[in-house]
C-alpha cells in the first residue's frame, strides 16, 4: 500500500515502528525513496531520515546493494549535517560494508564517529551494533570503556549515579558495554555492577516501567532456521518461535502493555552459524540493533498482513497461536 501523500516525521517515526511488519516492507522503502524524491515530505530536512529508514528496511531484507544505494543517498541529503542522525547513518553504511565484505572502509567510516559516543545517546547502540557486524565487539568494548571513562572524569567528583536519569546519557554507555562484554565473555567489573543497578533501578521504577516489553527478537524463518542449538531458546521451531511471541504479546498486553513491538534479528555474520559461541554473540547484535532500525509493530489489524511475514492475514496466522 502506498505511503500518504505528505509524509511529516512523526508519520517517519511510526514507519520506523510499524515498517517490516507491512505486506511489502520493501516496498514501504521505495515509497520513502520517492517521498524524499518527489518532495511529497513536510519537512524537506527529513529527506535524509526517510532515506535511512529505506536503507534500514533494505538491509533487514539482505538487499545490501538497495541498502547501500539508499544510505548513500541519505548522506547526500544531509549534505553538511553533523549531528546524530548523520552518525546513525554513518554507522548504518558501516555496517553495510561490514556485510559486503569490505571490512577496510567499514572500520575508517566508524572510527571518526567515537566522539559521537559521548554526544548522543543513542550512539552507543548503533556504533557498537555495527562493530558487532563486523566481528569487532573487542574493539566496541574499547571505545564504550573508552567513553565511559571519559563522561565519568566530566562528573568529576559527583556522587554514582543512583538512576538511569541522573547518570543520563551515561546510561546508555554502561548498558551497551555491559551488553558487549557479555557477548565476549568478560569478566563483571565495577562499571558492569554499576549498569546492573542502574537497569534495575529502571525496571522497577514504577508501574509503566513493570509493564513495559523487553526486547522480544522475531527471526524471520530463513534466519530462525540457521540459529542451530542458539534456537531452543527461541521456541525450538518456527511454529513455536511464533507461537511464544504471542502469547507474550497477548500477556503483555493484558498486563497494560502498550505499543508493543518486535525487533527483527538480524545474523551478523552467516558463515560462522555452527560455533554456538559466534551463535550468541550476534543474539546480542539483534538486541542491540533495536535503537537503529525499524521495529515490526504489534498487533496488525485482523485481516491485515500477518506481523511475521508470511503474507497470510493476521486472523488466520499467527493471531489463533496464542490459544495454543
Amino acid at each position: 500500500m502506498p505511503l500518504k501523500a505528505e509524509l511529516t516525521s512523526a508519520d517517519l517515526t511510526q514507519i520506523r515502528q510499524s515498517a517490516l511488519g507491512a505486506a511489502d516492507p520493501l516496498g514501504v522503502a521505495a515509497d520513502l525513496a520517492d517521498a524524499a524524491d518527489t518532495g511529497r515530505l513536510a519537512d524537506p530536512a527529513d529527506a535524509g531520515l526517510a532515506l535511512t529508514l529505506a536503507a534500514e528496511i533494505a538491509e533487514s531484507r539482505a538487499k545490501l546493494e538497495a541498502a547501500a544505494t539508499y544510505v548513500e543517498r541519505a548522506l547526500e541529503a544531509y549534505g553538511k549535517r553533523d549531528d546524530g542522525q548523520v552518525a546513525a547513518a554513518r554507522a548504518l553504511r558501516a555496517r553495510i560494508l561490514f556485510r559486503t565484505g569490505r571490512e577496510d572502509e567499514a572500520l575508517a567510516e566508524l572510527e571518526p564517529l567515537r566522539p559521537a559516543l559521548t554526544q548522543y545517546p543513542d550512539a552507543a547502540a548503533y556504533i557498537s551494533a555495527a562493530l558487532a557486524v563486523g566481528g569487532r565487539n573487542r574493539i566496541a568494548e574499547q571505545w564504550l570503556s573508552e567513553a565511559v571513562q571519559s563522561v565519568l572524569a566530566d562528573r568529576g567528583s559527583a556522587a554514582e549515579p543512583t538512576n538511569p536519569d541522573d547518570a543520563g546519557l551515561l546510561f546508555f554507555l554502561l548498558q551497551q558495554r555491559h551488553r558487549v562484554r557479555h557477548a565476549v565473555g568478560l569478566p563483571h567489573d565495577t562499571h558492569d555492577n554499576l549498569a546492573e543497578r542502574l537497569e534495575s533501578k529502571l525496571t522497577t521504577a514504577g508501574p509503566a516501567a513493570a509493564t513495559e516489553a523487553p526486547d522480544l527478537v522475531f527471526w524471520a524463518q530463513t534466519e530462525f532456521d540457521q540459529l542451530g542449538e542458539v534456537s531452543a531458546q527461541y521456541g525450538g521451531t518456527f511454529d513455536g518461535h511464533r507461537a511464544g511471541l504471542e502469547r507474550e504479546l497477548v500477556r503483555l498486553t493484558a498486563a497494560g502493555g502498550t505499543d508493543l513491538a518486535l525487533l527483527p534479528g538480524v545474523l551478523a555474520n552467516l558463515k560462522k552459524v555452527g560455533d554456538p559461541a559466534e551463535a550468541k554473540t550476534r543474539v546480542a547484535y539483534a538486541r542491540q540493533l533495536s535503537a537503529s532500525s525499524a521495529r515490526i509493530s504489534w498487533p496488525p489489524e485482523r485481516n491485515a498482513a500477518c506481523w511475521c511475514g508470511s503474507g497470510n492475514k493476521y486472523k488466520k496466522c499467527c493471531l489463533p497461536r496464542s490459544r495454543g
